[in-house]
């Protein structure tokens, strides 16, 4: 018999962006039963966890923001993490997001049974769900280095989303593994407090000088008095990341390319004057096949006479610092892992079990997949935002999320009208996504030269190879012979 709202029930794994949006979302599509389930004390994701000195999102603040609540009082271009994480909890109190939260509980494991989702927590919660939206993240694993001696080191050492504020970094030698985007906002944000920065660079990274000018009060009182003007501004910030950003990117020819790779070689060259240091920081890649990182000082950071560019590689760690291959000991107070996080876990290591018990652990044993980044074939009912392959690179996240739950609702509305109430991808569908995402995928410049978070085991990058429109269009409408409407076993 096909569901009815009121006994419809949701369980939404994650509270962070993704997770608060679909409780929302629910609720004004008139779905009551929704639990959210977070493993930590609070909601906020990724702007809960990460509290690094100068943490700030790459994405303009008008446009990393719900498009349903914008907010007149963003203080930068890009503002800094603490704010986001404000502005997340503001919008979860506001719609009664917190009231349906589980807190501190994690889910453990997950197993379709009898036409229903099991969700276990750790706590002992033991229910069951006619839907499943994952909105787990991506970057939420950390991923620690395999450097001999870590163990042995005697001063504070943490990874950069584990930020021990208890630690003073004033007057302190500081030392920072890592390049990526927030190895390059620590720099900038702590050279200036601590005695000594030495920075551990394995690779070098193209870097584009892109300002953050505070917003002023007359333009906010603008925005207060007149809320159009930041959904104009949403609309004209998503269009030109998108033009000149995100397309750009899925191809490796385009001119918009070509023009960010001379604006990064003009930022390397005009703003570091030692040619030794700037010849150490040259990437020897093209500008945006990793992660194009922007930063308005990094350069300025890095030639501080307390800062120090350390290209030889780490030998091993020791008590009191860090050896390199050179022979030399960096001592160090306070020791910064800032590598990154294990992009290919997403609602891992929660156990999913789907139809007739088969293991996501097994599905994906040689990589994670999903079509569309939505839906996995024999894990019916179970959707993902911002799940594997999807725009993760080259995107605004919440834009992304916000689309693929329009998608997803449809999906839930065709189950709903069915007699089995029960849905997923078909296989084909997905070998069929599969196949033209890594076809697409090289004509990208990710695969012109360069390792990073990006690529799969195979070097195939696991992001949606395609532009903007493309994804528009993929999510306007589910394609009905992609999906199947399972059939359930009688009990």
């Amino acid at each position: 018999m096909p569901k009815v709202k009121s006994e419809t029930s949701f369980a939404v794994i994650g509270g962070g962006m993704a997770g608060i949006l679909s409780v929302i979302k629910l609720a004004e599509a008139g779905f009551e039963r929704v639990t959210l389930f977070e493993k930590a004390d609070e909601l906020g994701g990724t702007w809960r966890e990460n509290t690094y000195p100068g943490v700030a999102c790459d994405v303009p603040s008008h446009l990393y923001s719900y498009s349903f609540e914008l907010n007149p009082e963003w203080s930068h271009l890009f503002s800094p993490g603490p704010e986001i994480h404000k502005y997340l909890l503001k919008v979860a109190q506001k719609y009664g997001v917190r009231q349906k939260a589980r807190l501190s509980d994690e889910v453990v494991k997950m197993s379709f049974e009898g036409g229903k989702w099991r969700i276990l927590t750790q706590g002992g919660y033991d229910q069951s769900f006619d839907f499943v939206i994952a909105a787990t993240g991506v970057l939420h694993h950390p991923s620690y280095p395999s450097i001999s001696g870590l163990d042995k080191f005697e001063g504070h050492m943490f990874h950069s989303a584990r930020w021990d504020h208890s630690v003073d970094l004033e007057g302190k030698s500081l030392g920072v593994i890592g390049t990526g985007s927030t190895a390059v906002q620590i720099v900038a944000a702590a050279t200036p407090k601590v005695g000594r920065l030495d920075l551990f660079q394995r690779t070098p990274q193209w870097i584009l000088q892109v300002q953050n000018p505070s917003i002023d009060e007359v333009d906010k009182e603008k925005y207060r008095k007149d809320p159009s003007l930041m959904l104009d501004l949403h609309e004209e910030l998503s269009k030109s990341f998108a033009d000149n950003f995100a397309n750009a990117v899925v191809d490796a020819d385009s001119k918009e390319v070509k023009i960010l790779e001379e604006l990064c070689k003009m930022n390397l060259e005009n703003n570091v004057t030692d040619p030794e240091l700037r010849e150490k920081l040259r990437p020897d890649y093209r500008a945006a096949c990793k992660r194009l990182i922007i930063s308005p000082n990094f350069y300025e950071a890095i030639q501080m006479p307390n800062a120090n560019l350390v290209t030889s590689p780490i030998v091993q760690a020791e008590s009191n610092g860090i050896r390199t291959q050179d022979g030399e000991l960096h001592e160090l107070d306070i020791l910064v892992l800032a590598t990154g996080f294990r992009v290919d876990r997403f609602m891992r290591p929660i156990e999913v079990f789907g139809l007739d018990g088969v293991s996501l652990d097994e599905t994906w044993k040689e990589r994670p997949s999903a079509y569309l980044a939505i839906s996995i074939p024999d894990f019916p009912n179970m959707f993902m935002l911002n799940g594997p392959n999807g725009p993760v690179g080259n995107f605004s996240l919440i834009e992304v999320a916000e689309v693929q739950f329009k998608y997803i609702m449809q999906l839930v509305d065709r189950a709903m009208t069915a007699e089995s109430g029960v849905i997923c991808a078909t296989h084909s569908a997905a070998e069929t996504f599969e196949n033209e995402r890594i076809e697409a995928a090289k004509k990208t410049v990710w695969v012109t030269g360069c390792k990073s978070w990006y690529l799969d085991d195979r070097g195939v990058p696991a992001a949606w190879p395609w532009n903007f429109e493309h994804f528009r269009a993929k999510m306007e409408k589910p394609v009905d012979e992609d999906y199947e409407l399972v059939t359930l076993a009688p009990l």
